[in-house]
């Protein structure tokens, strides 16, 4: 019997959640409006002097970053994992004598699955896996924005870029397990809730990564992902597809136009539950398209394999389809 929660149970979930939203959409705008802000007051020498260690510090988020485990164990993040309530599903055992690359699929709007499982300690991620690490790679052109870089490299994320992946899978010993959302911003525009449709065919870069290093792949699938807003879908041709696109090739990432329930912005209180299958691969320093290409054939059946084995369990029906574009 599942026990009721209560009022300020709720409220604490909300509010950890809220904050979790607004720092996604605007921390680091409103970092970049302080730090210019400031240049212009008394306190000017403060963004000087950062600006300069920034400087000499530029190469850190591709060198493994500082992730520390204070921030990573905050207890907001509890109340975060309890709001929709998102879970970590154990399939297999992951070795800490070797490196992974695990594809987060989908991304949805803001990726909330990966984010707790794997830039946070509140789905139990290190006890479920002892002696692996999982880092979040996310886009690269956050950690060229001040102080909102350092937030970011505590709480264990990377670029993911691939100074950073080689650093992170050759120099950085064993048992590392680096997520990357593979669909991508592509990904988001494509979120709606009952769809379950991945960006992935022509995809294959990561894939090529880890057969240079040998990191074996692992397809996860966060179920619910795609549940926890509405978004506005414009239409291929449409204005405002074709500004979502101009802009996601300027910037990196897509503006979503979505809308949760209170406020508008917190999501949906919908389960997400992530669960993931590793697929041995080789170490080819230097792979051949035939290699890339059958290992991304293994892995696309793998997530479609995975997605079938768990929607039920899952809360989806046994119609529901997995749609790869």
């Amino acid at each position: 019997m599942v026990k009721e929660k209560t009022q300020l149970k709720e409220f604490l979930e909300a509010v950890s959640v809220l904050q979790w939203v607004l720092s996604f959409l605007f921390l680091g705008l409103a970092c970049i409006i302080l730090m210019v802000y400031l240049m212009f007051t008394s306190l000017w020498p403060l963004p000087t002097l950062y600006f300069i260690w920034m400087v000499n510090d530029w190469q850190t988020p591709e060198r493994g970053g500082r992730r520390t485990a204070f921030v990573r164990k905050w207890k907001v993040w509890l109340q975060f994992r309890e709001y929709f309530p998102v879970k970590l599903v154990k399939t297999a055992d992951l070795s800490p004598n070797k490196n992974y690359i695990l594809g987060s699929h989908p991304h949805g709007i803001m990726c909330a699955g990966a984010f707790a499982c794997f830039s946070t300690e509140s789905c139990g991620f290190a006890e479920t896996f002892p002696g692996v690490k999982s880092t979040l790679a996310i886009l690269a052109g956050l950690f060229k924005i001040p102080l909102f870089r350092e937030y970011l490299m505590s709480a264990g994320l990377c670029p993911v870029s691939k100074p950073s992946l080689v650093h992170l899978l050759s120099k950085s010993g064993k048992g590392n397990a680096v997520v990357i959302v593979v669909g991508g911003a592509a990904e988001s525009l494509a979120s709606s809730p009952g769809i379950n449709r991945v960006v992935m065919k022509q995809r294959k870069g990561f894939v090529r990564t880890a057969l240079e290093h040998g990191a074996d792949l692992v397809p996860v699938y966060s179920f619910g992902e795609n549940e926890l807003f509405q978004q506005v879908i414009f239409s291929d041709g449409s204005l405002g597809r074709r500004l979502q696109d101009l802009f996601k090739n300027v910037m990196g990432f897509a503006p979503c136009l979505f809308v949760g329930e209170r406020f508008a912005l917190l999501p949906f209180r919908k389960p997400v539950t992530t669960v993931g299958d590793p697929i041995p691969v080789p170490k080819c320093v230097t792979p051949t398209e035939e290699q890339v290409d059958h290992y991304h054939t293994l892995y696309m059946e793998a997530l479609v394999k995975l997605f079938h084995e768990h929607k039920v369990s899952c809360g989806l029906s046994e119609s529901h389809k997995l749609e790869i574009i």
